[in-house]
Formats: C-alpha cells, sequence, structure tokens
C-alpha cells in the first residue's frame, strides 16, 4: 500500500473510527464492504460541490465504491478548504486538513482502475496539493475527505483548476 493513498487513508479512516468508538465505549461493529452506506452530500457552502461519480469510478477501489462520492469545485484548494473548516461537521484534529504537495500515484492511490503512466505523464514534474480530514457529528468521525487540487479530467486528458473532494462514508 503506498505510504498517502486513498485505500491508506481508508485503513486510517477506520482505525480512527474504531479508536474514537473504544474510548467513547462504544465499540464499532464490523461491517461487510456491501453494508456500508453512501456518504452524504457536501454542505451546502461556498465550495459549491458538484457531484461526478466518474471519479468514483476511476479511483476507488470497486470493492467499496459504493462507500464513495465523488465532487468538484471550482475553488482552488486553499478557498475549498475556508469553505470546509468555516461547516459544523468538519472535526479538527491535529494534521488534518494541511495542504502539502504529494506524488500524483500516492494522491490518487492504487486501487482504482486509473492508467498509472498516463496520470504520470499527465502530472510531469507538478505535483498535486493533497488536504485530508475527518467529518463527524459529536467528535464521531462518519467520513474521510480528501481533497486534491489541481486534478485530472475523467479522460486523464488535461489538468482541471479546482478541487476534487473524494468523500469515504466510515462504517
Amino acid at each position: 500500500m503506498q505510504t498517502r493513498s486513498i485505500t491508506r487513508g481508508f485503513c486510517v479512516a477506520v482505525g480512527a473510527a474504531a479508536l474514537v468508538g473504544l474510548f467513547l465505549g462504544r465499540a464499532p461493529r464490523a461491517q461487510a464492504p456491501e453494508s456500508l452506506t453512501p456518504p452524504e452530500a457536501p454542505p451546502a457552502s461556498t465550495a459549491q460541490w458538484r457531484e461526478v461519480p466518474e471519479y468514483v469510478d476511476l479511483f476507488v477501489p470497486r470493492i467499496y465504491r459504493q462507500a464513495y462520492r465523488a465532487y468538484v469545485s471550482r475553488l482552488s484548494l486553499d478557498a475549498a478548504l475556508r469553505a470546509v473548516a468555516a461547516d459544523p461537521g468538519t472535526l479538527l484534529t491535529p494534521g488534518s486538513w494541511i495542504a502539502h504537495p504529494e506524488n500524483p500515484l500516492d494522491a490518487f492511490g492504487n486501487g482504482g482502475t486509473y492508467d498509472r503512466w498516463r496520470l504520470a505523464r499527465l502530472f510531469g514534474s507538478q505535483r498535486p496539493m493533497v488536504a485530508r480530514g475527518p467529518r463527524g457529528r459529536n467528535e464521531i468521525v462518519e467520513e474521510s475527505w480528501t481533497l486534491i487540487a489541481p486534478y485530472p479530467s475523467v479522460d486523464l486528458n488535461r489538468l482541471e483548476s479546482g478541487t476534487l473532494l473524494i468523500v469515504l462514508r466510515v462504517p
């Protein structure tokens, strides 16, 4: 598994949810992938997220696709992060929601069906900026968000300005 892949983020989010559940005395129940519920739509905010399910098909492992949603916004990553921070469902944990450059293959993970060489050629020497963080209620993690900018077009022919948001609903 790559150091900062979507799959790694899923494992980290599930582990964090388990620790929070144990800490609060509510041990999480194991669920099969079929029982994962899809994430709710992002909050209506200045980011104006638009759902694009083609990115789920492209970057998410087939077995977990029903637990993911993908959205895009015309806003830059910094502006999108400000909109996310203003929402009450955003959990501010140490190290979360901080944008940093990543290798494209680490940012998009290795579980999807996309052409890795094509993605690497598309970004060339440029690295996307990536921010990750949890969302939930009452300090319980319900979703793991990954924001990436710039992001590739669905056909992997060009880089799009704006921000791609991949949401994982934590069981």
